[in-house]
């Protein structure tokens, strides 16, 4: 069962800067893919960025040329830089981890980190 803890979450004027971080509880060499989601409020949790065991990288839209996700692996770590950043932007940010093993997938996902994003 992977374990992972989100921080680096707070409260930062428009057009500022925050970086998350996310650990995880084992090498992230054993991770197929590790992301972030966030959840407004009142709204449904959104896919914001992936980075897969081999490097590879995905973004929403929405966050597109804004946020950068990156991975440490000697930390079994992942990151979210988000710059740019917009009021819109403003939700409970979770990091999720994908694992699959020779007869089973799952995902995994943090306990959250607030971000708020003032005008």
């Amino acid at each position: 069962q992977v374990q992972l803890a989100e921080s680096g979450g707070g409260l930062v004027q428009a057009g500022g800067s925050l970086r998350l971080s996310c650990a995880a509880s084992e090498s992230t060499f054993s991770i197929n893919s590790m992301g972030w989601e966030r959840q407004a409020p009142g709204k449904q949790r959104e896919w914001v960025a992936t980075i897969t065991s081999g490097g590879s990288i995905k973004y929403a839209d929405s966050v597109k040329g804004r946020f950068a996700i990156s991975r440490d692996n000697a930390k079994n770590t992942v990151y979210l830089q988000m710059n740019s950043l917009k009021p819109e932007d403003t939700a409970v940010y979770y990091c999720n981890a994908f694992k699959t093993g020779l007869y089973s997938a799952r995902d995994y996902w943090g306990q959250g980190t607030q971000v708020t994003v003032s005008s």
